[in-house]
């Protein structure tokens, strides 16, 4: 069976873990397997409190919906659902610059004159 190495850098603690995760496997069951903690709520690659930027190396993930394609394409991956294709260097991301970068330009280009929240900049 073919294994590649994962090295994951923790941002929230820090700490960096490498493991040999055997291929096919997906990598936040595996690390958890081996008693490393590491964020995510869903398990199921709607959410993005496990979305990890890469790197290097590549990684399938295409259960992860809840990321979008061009996100994907810049880099960033769901750990829940994904996979090593081969070596892999990752790093935790902080969900909301995540969620910001996903749904930030959506939100900004779809503004409503009759939606306003206080902490929405006004119109120059």
């Amino acid at each position: 069976m073919t294994s590649h190495r994962v090295e994951v850098r923790d941002r929230r603690t820090g700490e960096t873990h490498v493991l040999t995760v055997p291929e096919g496997r997906p990598l936040l069951e595996y690390f958890e397997e081996q008693g490393i903690e590491l964020p995510f709520a869903c398990r199921q690659g709607a959410c993005t409190t496990c979305a990890v930027r890469v790197l290097a190396g590549d990684l399938a993930q295409r259960e992860a919906m809840g990321l979008a394609p061009a996100l994907q394409q810049e880099g960033y991956a769901l750990f829940c659902v994904a996979r090593a294709q081969s070596a892999a260097i990752v790093e935790t991301q902080d969900e909301d610059e995540v969620y910001r970068l996903q749904f930030g330009r959506a939100f900004a280009q779809a503004r409503r004159p009759w939606l306003r929240f206080p902490w929405w900049p006004e119109d120059d």
